[in-house]
């Protein structure tokens, strides 16, 4: 069986894509492959690291009609994604705070709650960042080895400070410059 650090990118990286699907109420299908293929793509490999079957969680794309054109509904993408989070959260990082607010904890605190709300959807929309520029960067590119090492080390991440001083720390370590940085996200 794997370890949760095994498992850790994976599932950051499944929150990363759930953070930045679509919302349900401004619009119903999804039309761009590469959303679900690189979501299936990475439950393969959990599957491959984990030794477990995760298939069930895979989006199914189906055709419009008489059409070639494949779809995934939003609604089927966004809750698959997010069973198979909360699924990897209760067997793997059940000691950490759960990535949705929704989900039962022992603390019901609201303030507690939104402060976690907050918190994830900041690393989430920090990671939807990264995940686009490594796209843009070639392997042995400088910037993409800070920025999968930055990604590796969100989960470690408690507040804005620490995402700063991980993000300033890791930069340093690369021999990255404040101008270098700031070309990163513009």
């Amino acid at each position: 069986m794997a370890n949760k650090e095994d498992i850790r990118p994976i599932y950051s990286e499944l929150q990363g894509y759930l953070s930045q699907a679509p919302e349900e109420a401004k619009i119903r299908l999804i039309d761009d492959d590469n959303l679900w293929n690189q979501a299936n793509q990475a439950i393969d490999e959990l599957s491959r690291i984990s030794g477990e079957d995760y298939n069930r969680f895979k989006i199914t794309p189906r055709r419009i009609r008489s059409s070639a054109r494949l779809v995934a509904d939003v609604g089927t993408y966004r809750a698959k994604l997010g069973g198979l989070i909360s699924r990897l959260h209760g067997k793997y990082f059940s000691d950490e705070p759960a990535p949705f607010s929704g989900m039962p904890s022992t603390v019901n605190i609201q303030t507690q709650q939104q402060s976690q709300s907050v918190h994830i959807q900041m690393l989430l929309d920090f990671q939807g960042k990264i995940d686009a520029q490594l796209q843009k960067l070639e392997p042995g590119d400088k910037k993409r080895s800070f920025l999968e090492k930055v990604k590796g080390a969100l989960a470690s991440v408690r507040d804005y400070a620490g995402l700063i001083a991980l993000y300033v720390t890791t930069a340093q370590e690369f021999g990255l410059t404040l101008k270098e940085l700031s070309e990163l996200f513009k």
